[in-house]
């Protein structure tokens, strides 16, 4: 009896437009904050966003440096970022992990974010030549111009904050 003829298997090939495989992961950590301000007339919270230079919405933040603390980072980045020079950092909200290709290194980040509060002439800003834009948006605005859904979830959580601290 004859077997009947099986399909011939076929050995994995890689695409050859295919990324590189990754050779490297690191462990990288920053730190932002969340800014709020009242607006003077309406005394409504409004959120300070920046657009990045891919036009997303976004939060101040910046790598941690070494023998620096993220709290640290956080009012250095937001300084160096939008130019406000007077601010009172809070509470630490949580942090956002998250992982991205860098060429052939596998990224995984971590960010700590703080609730911040713009302090002195809060539309004295002054933008890093980097960023597309930056902008005050009341809260409910900010939550939904903000690209990432971890940081809108920790933007609700500062706002629950500022209510019942009557910030």
């Amino acid at each position: 009896m004859k077997r009947p003829k099986l399909p011939a298997l076929h050995r994995f090939v890689p695409n050859r437009g295919s990324r590189p495989s990754i050779q490297e992961v690191v462990h990288e950590t920053t730190a932002g904050g969340i800014i709020f301000r009242r607006d003077q007339k309406t005394n409504q919270v409004e959120i300070l966003l920046i657009q990045d230079a891919k036009d997303r919405w976004t939060i101040p933040k910046g790598h941690v440096e070494e023998g620096e603390e993220p709290k640290q980072t956080a009012e250095r980045e937001i300084n160096e970022e939008t130019g406000l020079k007077e601010m009172k950092v809070f509470n630490w909200l949580g942090k956002v992990s998250f992982r991205y290709r860098r060429g052939q290194t596998l990224v995984l980040m971590t960010m700590h974010i703080y609730l911040v509060q713009a302090l002195g002439d809060t539309n004295d800003l002054n933008p890093e030549d980097w960023l597309n834009d930056i902008k005050w948006f009341p809260s409910n605005l900010a939550i939904d111009k903000i690209a990432y859904d971890d940081i809108g979830k920790l933007i609700l959580l500062g706002m629950k904050k500022i209510r019942d601290a009557k910030l």
